[in-house]
């Protein structure tokens, strides 16, 4: 395998314009896919712009699309990405503006996290005695669910309905929201479902389910969003039962 050469497609350019420019980098045993980036980068053209940190799949950072999937390409080797060929395609993540090259723009994410109430709202101080929670509760086991996702913004890439509508909120935004709906120590439960059941909230996902599949946490933001579109539904016929007024 030494002696064999990959052929790679790199994305070069900005948002407004850019291409593919080939590369041939040397085949090796255990090689992933961020390894033959930063071949690139070290040997061939210095001026590559990627992003990466930890490189043992625990930041996400690395993410980019390889041959038209979104992968975190520290733990993707590149046998599992190109099969029998010999050639591979690596552009930058879908659906993100795109800063250089590889490197997308991460502001409008995060900026959905925030519209998607997707931070915490703290009922207790620092000065407040620290309690115990029951991790058996459902509420509880569905938050542990949906806990885990780090950002990496795979499953935004791939989103049908964020590709086609700009305004959605996106599948991690919204399993953030669903964490947060069944966590006792949020204290902001409806302020979470209104924010969630605007425009471009849960009710635009269409349970494709590419955010399942891609996921490299195995995750199912498509579980969560159902979640929230069940909460969000109850929570109208709450307000309507009481006039508004709970």
């Amino acid at each position: 395998m030494p002696d064999k050469t990959l052929k790679l497609s790199i994305w070069r350019g900005n948002n407004t314009s850019g291409g593919y420019q080939e590369f041939q980098v040397p085949a090796l045993e255990s090689q992933t896919v961020l390894d033959v980036v930063s071949y690139i980068q070290q040997n061939l053209d210095p001026t590559l712009s990627y992003r990466y940190a930890c490189r043992v799949g625990m930041c996400g950072s690395c993410a980019m699309m390889v041959n038209g999937i979104p992968r975190w390409t520290c733990r993707t080797h590149i046998n599992k990405a190109i099969g029998d060929s010999d050639e591979i395609t690596i552009g930058p993540l879908h659906n993100l503006p795109v800063i250089k090259d590889l490197v997308t723009d991460m502001d409008t994410f995060f900026d959905k996290w925030v519209k998607a109430e997707g931070v915490h709202h703290p009922t207790k101080t620092r000065h407040d005695p620290i309690e115990l929670l029951d991790t058996t509760t459902p509420a509880r086991v569905e938050a542990n669910k949906a806990i885990e996702c780090i950002n990496c913004a795979v499953c935004y890439a791939a989103c049908d309905v964020v590709a086609a509508n700009p305004d959605y909120l996106g599948p991690a935004a919204l399993n953030r929201a669903w964490a947060l709906v069944n966590d006792e120590k949020d204290g902001a439960r409806d302020q979470v479902l209104q924010a969630v059941s605007q425009g471009g909230g849960c009710h635009n996902c269409h349970s494709h389910q590419s955010c399942m599949t891609y996921c490299p946490n195995e995750l199912n933001p498509t579980a969560s969003i159902a979640g929230l579109k069940r909460e969000t539904t109850k929570a109208i016929f709450r307000l309507a039962t009481f006039g508004g007024n709970e």
